[in-house]
């Protein structure tokens, strides 16, 4: 078992076949209050899983948004878009399959973003990254990770996985940043920077 800190620094993944990470949040009004507050309590708002595989320096592939299976082999599957933030457990989740990640992926670097016009980190609360070790089909949770509930900026680089040799480690990041909204490659560029 893997136990998972940002002060810790990168945690060899050895053993770990499977690996999932998952975003949940509550929806808020915001500074609203009454009618309007519980109408865009009852809407959410739209938080959104990203997983960037790098090659080196550059992206090239993105899970995410509308792709689900962007290897096209199964090794990295995001769960689908939940635009609201309503219900229990993790609202999108993203799984890795390292044995079958293409040897030409060097890292995969998971963002989640406030990313389509009119969403932000401030109309939603409880925010929360679960990792998870997700080897055998088990779910065992091997970190939790917060953002802070001051920042005003609309992304989140959560974690970076980085191949090593012939094993992969993981680290937490937890930083924040502003990416322009509908905009993909900002949102490419803030994960190419972490």
């Amino acid at each position: 078992m893997i136990t998972l800190t940002k002060e810790d620094g990168p945690a060899d993944l050895d053993g770990v076949t499977h690996l999932s990470i998952g975003v949940s949040w509550d929806p808020t009004a915001g500074s609203s209050g009454g009618v309007l507050g519980k109408l865009r309590r009852k809407t959410g708002t739209d938080l959104d899983l990203i997983a960037i595989a790098m090659q080196g320096g550059d992206p090239v592939r993105l899970a995410g948004l509308d792709s689900l299976d962007p290897m096209g082999n199964g090794s990295l599957i995001h769960s689908g878009d939940n635009q609201t933030g309503h219900g229990d457990g993790d609202d999108e989740t993203i799984t890795v399959e390292f044995a079958r990640i293409p040897a030409h992926i060097t890292s995969i670097v998971f963002v989640a973003a406030a990313y389509k016009k009119g969403s932000s980190f401030q109309k939603a609360r409880n925010i929360s990254f679960k990792v998870y070790d997700a080897t055998g089909g088990s779910t065992q949770q091997v970190a939790d990770i917060w953002p802070s509930m001051l920042t005003q900026d609309n992304g989140c680089a959560v974690a970076k996985a980085v191949r090593v040799g012939g094993s992969w480690k993981l680290e937490v990041i937890n930083v924040t940043g502003r990416i322009k909204q509908g905009d993909e490659h900002a949102l490419m560029r803030f994960a190419v920077s972490k």
